[in-house]
């Protein structure tokens, strides 16, 4: 790999890659059996939660700690659910979009005076959840069609009995046996940053194209990925604050991306069989993989590409 401090010139660009034609709906060997009240046995019971009334500042530590991509905010008493937080909400908070109205205008740009503001601040309160007597089809919908990686469960009081996210089902999708391909899955239409650009563009653009991640390119060498949960683990590990003078929250977000990226960069090939990805995601912990081909990134594939697949069989 190129040293990650080469200068990239281009900035933050689309990356067109000639994609696979539609193939038509997806065909596994095997059916999973979709009954009312299976998702609790895909759903993990063990959630980390807390309450709206946590620091910004103590729920990106907690997240990071348990290296959680999203809080579900419950009552202390009802433990009923009152909103969520995710790293996208943190991206969003940091400049992105929105939510930074919080620390641009209710404290004129103070980063450390905003992220002692209550979560509530910045939560989504609109929660989608699913019953506990949900079905694997009802997650799968709500996935694909609203592109939320993650699902609080709620009992029949209402109360936080679970949470179900891309990534379980992705351990179905490990048992399945099919003849598809990663080219004929992933996205090949890519948006990609350099390493040089500010986390601030980088915000933005997550931010405004709902996206988790870009890939890190310079010369069409591909250097990493960054994902919001990178930007937000870099203030939860309490680096952050060793960059800052000021306590300016333009101090942060000028940072390069390349300060990010960690020195992990694990790739997948386009004929591929989607059972050995899903193994493979599974075993390395990552959200997304690159698709290379002669030594360039032609395509990503993501938990969410494959659990499409698996919901349009």
């Amino acid at each position: 790999m190129h040293h990650i401090e080469r200068t990239n010139k281009q900035g933050d660009r689309l990356l067109k890659m000639p994609g696979s034609m539609d193939r038509g709906p997806v065909e596994f060997k095997s059916h999973l059996v979709r009954q009312e009240g299976e998702i609790m046995a895909l759903a993990s019971r063990s959630v980390v939660s807390s309450t709206p009334t946590m620091r910004i500042l103590s729920a990106i530590e907690t997240m990071t700690e348990w290296k959680v991509r999203r809080l579900p905010l419950i009552d202390a008493g009802t433990k009923h659910i009152k909103g969520i937080v995710t790293s996208g909400d943190f991206i969003n908070f940091l400049g992105g979009g929105d939510k930074f109205n919080l620390v641009a205008i209710k404290h004129g740009g103070n980063f450390l005076a905003a992220i002692n503001e209550s979560i509530s601040a910045i939560m989504t309160p609109q929660v989608v959840t699913l019953p506990s007597g949900g079905s694997l089809n009802d997650a799968l919908d709500i996935i694909i069609r609203q592109k939320i990686g993650g699902i609080p469960i709620s009992d029949p009081e209402g109360a936080l009995a679970g949470i179900v996210t891309e990534r379980d089902v992705l351990k179905v999708l490990k048992n399945e046996r099919t003849a598809l391909s990663v080219e004929e899955v992933m996205t090949t239409d890519l948006r990609v940053t350099s390493p040089e650009s500010p986390i601030s563009a980088v915000s933005q653009e997550l931010t405004k194209h709902r996206f988790r991640r870009l890939p890190v390119v310079s010369d069409d060498v591909l250097f990493g990925i960054i994902t919001a949960t990178d930007i937000m683990r870099f203030m939860g590990s309490g680096k952050v604050f060793s960059q800052m003078v000021t306590g300016d929250v333009g101090e942060i977000m000028g940072l390069p991306v390349r300060k990010l990226l960690s020195g992990d960069l694990f790739t997948t090939t386009p004929e591929k069989n989607l059972h050995d990805v899903a193994r493979d995601m599974l075993d390395k912990k990552v959200g997304a993989l690159p698709v290379i081909e002669d030594s360039r990134l032609i395509g990503l594939i993501t938990e969410y590409d494959m659990v499409r697949a698996l919901s349009e069989r």
